[in-house]
């Protein structure tokens, strides 16, 4: 059976979505067109950006309904980074917060999807 090999996200402009997320993750994409953008993260995860005006066949859904989710060490790192994206200007849906799963934040990038940080409860 095959594996998945990355992520897409259906966005309203793969440019302005190319300048987030390369500032985000502090690096260019390996793959950079007026119609599709794709990201190689030193994890081997992979993220592209598809845009929604283009996608064969049409998608159904609202733009931001995808949730990429970013596990850190602790509660500590969580508030570090919230803090350092707020502070880069990235829209913040949830602030941190404890929930059944850890302590976590949400943000959001320009087509609204979802960027949750997390830390699962120490042991």
């Amino acid at each position: 059976m095959p594996n998945p090999d990355f992520t897409l996200l259906y966005v309203t402009s793969p440019a302005a979505s190319q300048a987030f997320y390369a500032h985000l993750f502090g690096h260019e994409p390996v793959e950079s067109s007026p119609t599709f953008v794709m990201f190689a993260l030193p994890s081997g995860f992979k993220l592209g950006m598809w845009a929604r005006d283009r996608i064969e066949p049409a998608a159904a859904g609202s733009p931001g309904s995808v949730e990429l989710v970013f596990a850190v060490s602790d509660a500590a790192e969580v508030q570090r980074v919230h803090d350092q994206w707020r502070a880069n200007g990235l829209p913040i849906a949830q602030p941190p917060t404890e929930m059944d799963f850890g302590t976590t934040f949400t943000a959001l990038d320009p087509d609204g999807h979802r960027l949750r940080v997390f830390a699962a409860p120490q042991a």
